[in-house]
């Protein structure tokens, strides 16, 4: 990328929250070389214990991101091992972004279609605009199927029946529809959306970093196991916070009736 070219994502950094803006405004599309950049940057998010959440966005007011260019998957359709090599880094990047051990937040404002809706699916916290908003997976318009885990994650978010709806029928929900049917944590009035998310990190930045990081995958990765599994991983998430300066730091919070105030995890 040359330094003429704008930047496939804005980021920023504050109070423990790490801030990543798609910078291709209207459409804001994932780009291949968004793809590539998101890649490289979400691993060193994850090492970086200074870095305690992270929302995802994008720029401008008009819509979170079309999905992917299609004018850049043209040229591969020729060569399958391209195609396929792209796809696994999309499944590959967004199941990175899933176990971060940190929780995300996307909003969702205008198009929020394909990897539009996939990207923020992987993600732990949805919030979504009250007006606007076109969520979908419509790959049956094009003769196709989502291809970055849409229909797992779909079908576990919201249930077969939704799931079903939405993608059969390339069907586009609103942000009031996409909370009544689960898809979204909170419908929030336009103008405020972005304000609301960058709140909500702050908040769960705020949060004891070492239980985050242990009780995330219990609830992650526990929802597909069986119930005596999922317990002995919370069991073990509990052995590895008992005595740790958090808990220390909660119980002592606690009987001085204040708020606890919770470091960055050490290395």
């Amino acid at each position: 990328m040359s330094d003429a070219e704008p930047k496939p994502f804005l980021f920023s950094q504050e109070n423990g929250l790490a801030i990543i803006s798609i910078n291709d405004a209207p459409w804001n599309k994932m780009t291949l070389a968004f793809m590539d950049e998101l890649e490289a940057l979400i691993p060193k998010l994850k090492k970086d214990h200074s870095i305690r959440a992270l929302l995802i966005t994008a720029e401008g007011n008009k819509n979170f991101s079309a999905g992917m260019n299609l004018k850049e998957l043209a040229p591969m359709i020729a060569s399958p091992g391209k195609m396929e090599a792209m796809f696994d880094q999309r499944l590959r990047v967004l199941s990175t972004i899933e176990n971060l051990g940190k929780p995300v937040i996307a909003t969702l404002f205008g198009y929020c279609l394909g990897g539009g809706l996939e990207l923020p699916m992987a993600c732990h916290f949805r919030l979504a605009a009250k007006e606007g908003c076109q969520i979908g997976l419509p790959e049956m318009d094009l003769g196709s199927v989502p291809a970055w885990g849409g229909s797992a994650r779909l079908t576990r978010l919201v249930g077969r029946m939704h799931s079903l709806d939405m993608i059969l029928r390339a069907k586009k929900i609103d942000g009031p529809e996409a909370y009544r049917i689960g898809l979204v944590n909170e419908v929030i009035e336009n103008d405020q959306l972005k304000q609301r998310a960058i709140e909500l990190g702050l908040e769960l930045a705020a949060q004891p970093p070492i239980a985050v990081s242990e009780i995330m995958p219990c609830i992650i990765k526990g929802s597909d196991l069986s119930q005596e599994e999922s317990l002995r991983m919370e069991r073990q998430a509990v052995l590895n916070t008992l005595g740790s300066e958090e808990s220390q730091e909660g119980m002592m919070a606690f009987l001085q009736k204040r708020k606890p105030v919770f470091k960055d995890r050490k290395a």
